[in-house]
């Protein structure tokens, strides 16, 4: 009785998530239907029996290149040869609560957008026996442990990287009479001016989608990523967490609350809304993502001139390097009744063709050699504050994801948030973080959930400015 009210309970919940998604239309994934087919397609002229279309479900958080990854779903949709049709739903930032409740209730994806944690899971299907030779050795180089493979195994294969910026309202700067702070203390104090300088228009210095708890991610892993070459509070070298890195971030951050520089209402600002509120010219800076570009392109064009700048240190100066993020893109579930025509699908959004065109439109910074060789540039505008710097750099993989997942008690994300609206012993605070944070790693070692060990040698100098033409 408990598991079958539980199996209703999650399925009713994951009817509630999917009716906010975009792209309506039947669920027809693979698990969408009896049969878990479709449609059948026109008969033949001898009345012999037709082949059934097979409609696949494509699930995505990303926003920023939906209109390009429609086009090029509607283009393989018309020409394909094997009946495929594929549906894409883009998800809002409950995106891996609304993947946990699919699996949970049965009613999965074919295709999802790649997360570390799904392959943790083991929601996703290795994608060795698919992958040609000629196609690994196409991706030689940016395959690796942890981060698209696991246990030796491809899970997902990579398209561009992310990188990572203060995203800045010109207008309002200029207003305020500043220019991009350079260091956290600085960027309390241009918050404070730029709140004083638009608060009667309704303008704010600073905002983060807080709502989801996805915003200290942001700035918390890139700007500890500039201080001191950590990612996520683990250090390469020792090979243990240490979120103290985290504690000058979380201050400034708490003390820009405290000043009034926050946007009302930012504990519950997600992530699209956010985005609405800068390109209204209500919000004067916030760290995200190269995809921002092809946001206020196509979809909240943008009322006011913005730029980005390079994300601020302790000093002025770059100890770390500022995190270009990559190796990953699509991936199979491992319970789609439909694999190989799912297969079929990653082909051509791996061609050359589909990467050039997301890294032309602005969607992506790329990584894949072929589309580098072809010295293409984006064509978007404010893209150029984010092309890779001689700051820049693409990480090694790290186990945090590894460590999360047998954790004891709230994330950092969760902790570090919560200090910022209520404060607190924010030392006491890192001290428990570390404390529970190492004990995990050692299970997840131990588990052999993570092959990742300390690095003695890391160098982060040694790895900033590769992506640099």
């Amino acid at each position: 009785m408990v598991k079958k009210w539980l199996g209703t309970t999650l399925a009713v919940m994951l009817a509630f998530a999917m009716a906010a998604c975009s792209s309506g239309g039947a669920d027809t994934g693979s698990n969408g239907g009896a049969d878990g087919g479709g449609e059948a397609a026109n008969g033949s002229d001898n009345g012999g029996a037709a082949k059934e279309k097979v409609k696949l479900q494509y699930w995505t958080i990303d926003r920023h290149d939906a209109d390009y990854i429609e086009r090029v779903i509607k283009q393989f949709n018309e020409t394909n040869k094997d009946n495929i049709e594929v549906e894409i739903k883009i998800m809002a930032d409950n995106y891996a609560q609304t993947v946990d409740m699919a699996y949970a209730s049965k009613q999965t994806p074919d295709i999802l957008k790649f997360d570390p944690n799904f392959m943790l899971k083991g929601y996703l299907e290795p994608l060795d026996e698919y992958v040609s030779d000629e196609m690994k050795a196409k991706f030689d180089g940016l395959l690796h442990e942890e981060s698209n493979m696991l246990q030796g195994k491809i899970y997902s294969l990579p398209n561009s990287g992310s990188s990572w910026r203060l995203i800045y309202n010109k207008e309002l700067f200029a207003k305020a009479g500043v220019e991009p702070p350079k260091t956290l203390d600085e960027m309390v104090e241009t918050a404070k001016k730029l709140t004083e300088a638009g608060k009667a228009d309704g303008a704010y210095g600073i905002a983060n989608n807080f709502k989801s708890g996805g915003a200290f991610h942001r700035f918390g892993m890139t700007i500890g990523a500039v201080l001191n070459g950590t990612m996520e509070g683990y250090d390469y070298k020792s090979g243990q967490f240490d979120f103290s890195v985290m504690k000058p971030i979380t201050e400034a951050y708490r003390q820009m609350f405290l000043d009034g520089s926050m946007i009302p209402g930012v504990e519950t600002l997600d992530i699209d809304p956010m985005r609405a509120l800068f390109a209204e010219g209500k919000i004067g800076m916030y760290v995200n993502h190269s995809g921002e570009p092809g946001v206020y392109k196509n979809q909240f064009p943008s009322k006011i001139e913005w730029a980005a700048a390079p994300l601020p240190s302790l000093d002025g100066t770059v100890p770390g390097a500022s995190l270009v993020r990559g190796g990953t893109w699509l991936a199979i579930s491992k319970e789609s009744k439909h694999k190989e025509e799912a297969w079929k699908f990653l082909e051509y959004m791996y061609g050359d063709e589909v990467l050039t065109g997301y890294f032309e439109g602005g969607f992506g910074l790329s990584i894949v050699p072929s589309v580098l060789a072809k010295d293409v540039n984006p064509d978007i505008p404010g893209i150029e504050g984010f092309l890779p710097s001689a700051d820049d750099a693409l990480y090694p993989p790290h186990p945090t994801g590894a460590a999360q997942a047998v954790l004891e008690g709230p994330d950092y994300q969760v902790e570090l948030t919560k200090y910022i609206f209520q404060g607190g012993d924010l030392d006491k605070i890192i001290a428990d973080l570390n404390e529970r944070y190492i004990a995990a790693l050692k299970k997840a070692r131990d588990n052999g959930d993570t092959t990742i060990q300390p690095m003695p040698d890391f160098d982060v100098n040694a790895i900033r400015g590769a992506l640099v033409k």
